[in-house]
């Protein structure tokens, strides 16, 4: 059904599995939205990438698909705006083609590299001290030794593919190569370049290039783009994306931002110390906060948000609702013939959340650590695994599902521990977005282990396609940000069941030993060994 005459924004997420699309209007509301499935390459000593032109695809096909399924009309879209993974790295020639695959957030292979860059003689955690407190001074961060930011992507191409690094015009985040194929201009905005480390980001309103920390990094400025400020307008779709993606040249291109940052917005959550846990693929719990600061030992800084002048402490845990992926397509089901399921049966994740509501809290005790990719925040380690700890004959696949929606609820808890101190302030409450948050038990789960109100967001997976169209409307000056919190429904809220309090109490406080008792054990077991 066509919603003729209603001014919507086309918001597209990039994600890791797949692009969401959905048409939105510029007071929140979702008119529509499409999705298409991404491939990922998994490559040996910690290699991860995506074929740029495989996501222009993508987006081309779900828009193609929501515009043909009725929901909104081609000529009531006025904005595109993106929000993406973040922490990925996209080297493209002058003509803005890419020049190799995308290396992405789960990429590790520069960890070398960077570790040579940022160390010296008297080191913090591996940092070189002064180096460590210009980047501090300056950025509010420092690169991340486990190589995933883009400055270890950087260093990497230009050690092992040098044919790679001398082609490369520029080297670009994934919003902003979508921005170059929208709109035809090559730039980077204050947000999307944070996690470069080169920039200083003392004065929000003029965050510029650093020379020091560019020569620190050994990064060259000429291979990166000019930046504009977070919600700029950068002009019209440029005619080749117009004509692929059925939509009028006039439409405006805003910056976008990443993931983090545009669900930060969708959340509703956009008060300072307004908190909110997005559970996707990976988890993050973030809030806006009113100054710059910096917490090396558990990875988090308040970075410049997806709102202009405003700070977000961001922080990051790699694995969360893949995790229950993982679980259900590798142990429990699979696509093999002898599992007499398919792994893509969509009611799957039904039939695992029921079996997981018939076992007590607390999975008899069964612990399962969520840290199948590493770690970032609360503690920075590659090396770390996941696995069930505590297992025995009585253990059931219901425990087992159960147990790994605890897992990644007591690593949120870990988080949220550091996260409170940052802020120097108990948070009562925080609402919950993400694929997780559609799951009743997940949200209960979350209030139980965290001690806290969790306010299930409606619509929880579409918070960043949501958030987008908020900041493009902002951007636009069709809305306030003022405006955005009673724009975002709570669906409802879940409050802590105190019988479980203690339990989970002493649950998680295993679940910090068994990390504190074995993270040696799995440094010397993921050590990296020459082929």
């Amino acid at each position: 059904m066509s919603h003729a005459g209603e001014q919507a924004i086309l918001a597209i997420d990039l994600g890791t599995s797949a692009v969401k699309v959905a048409a939105v209007t510029l007071r929140g509301r979702i008119l529509g939205g499409d999705v298409e499935p991404l491939e990922l390459s998994l490559l040996p000593d910690g290699g991860a990438e995506q074929q740029p032109e495989a996501w222009w695809r993508a987006i081309v096909l779900a828009t193609r698909r929501l515009l043909a399924s009725g929901a909104v009309r081609a000529e009531d879209v006025i904005g595109v705006n993106c929000s993406s993974q973040w922490s990925g790295t996209v080297a493209v020639d002058a003509s803005g083609t890419p020049v190799c695959p995308a290396l992405i957030w789960m990429d590790s292979r520069g960890a070398p590299d960077v570790k040579r860059a940022v160390g010296g003689f008297l080191s913090v955690k591996g940092y070189d001290v002064r180096r460590l407190m210009t980047w501090i001074r300056l950025s509010g961060g420092v690169p991340s030794l486990s190589g995933k930011d883009p400055v270890g992507h950087i260093l990497y191409l230009r050690r092992e593919r040098p044919d790679v690094y001398r082609r490369t015009y520029k080297f670009l985040e994934p919003k902003d190569w979508l921005n170059l194929k929208l709109s035809g201009r090559c730039t980077a905005s204050y947000d999307s370049i944070t996690l470069h480390w080169v920039t200083d980001n003392r004065a929000l309103g003029r965050i510029a290039y650093d020379d020091r920390l560019l020569k620190m990094a050994g990064l060259e400025r000429e291979k990166l783009p000019d930046l504009v400020p977070a919600s700029t307008v950068l002009g019209p779709l440029q005619a080749q994306a117009a004509s692929e993606l059925g939509l009028s040249e006039d439409v405006q291109v805003v910056t976008g931002a990443p993931d983090i940052l545009a669900a930060a917005v969708g959340s509703g959550a956009v008060g300072d110390f307004e908190p909110h846990l997005c559970v996707g693929t990976s988890s993050w719990l973030c809030c806006h906060v009113p100054y710059k600061k910096t917490d090396l030992f558990h990875q988090m800084a308040s970075v410049p948000s997806a709102l202009p002048g405003r700070y977000l402490l961001a922080n990051e845990q790699e694995s969360a609702g893949i995790c229950l992926t993982f679980l259900k397509d590798n142990i429990l089901y699979g696509r093999d013939a002898g599992a007499g399921t398919d792994g893509d049966a969509p009611d799957l994740y039904q039939v695992m959340e029921a079996q997981a509501g018939n076992v007590p809290a607390g999975s008899d005790q069964l612990i399962f650590l969520p840290w199948l990719n590493g770690e970032r925040s609360p503690v920075d380690d590659k090396s770390l695994r996941g696995g069930f700890f505590n297992q025995s004959l009585k253990t059931t696949r219901a425990h087992m599902v159960r147990a790994v929606m605890e897992g990644v609820a007591y690593n949120s808890r870990w988080l949220f521990t550091y996260v409170e101190q940052f802020v120097g302030r108990r948070l009562d409450s925080l609402r919950i977005i993400g694929g997780g948050a559609r799951s009743a038990l997940w949200c209960q789960i979350h209030a139980d282990v965290l001690g806290r109100a969790v306010q299930q967001v409606d619509e929880p997976v579409l918070a960043n396609a949501r958030g987008a169209a908020f900041q493009a409307a902002v951007a636009l000056g069709k809305l306030t940000v003022e405006e955005i919190p009673s724009l975002v429904p709570v669906a409802r809220t879940f409050h802590p069941d105190s019988k479980n309090a203690a339990l989970y109490d002493e649950l998680f406080r295993e679940f910090v030993n068994i990390y504190k008792h074995n993270k040696a054990i799995f440094a010397r077991l993921n050590r990296a060994r020459s082929a």
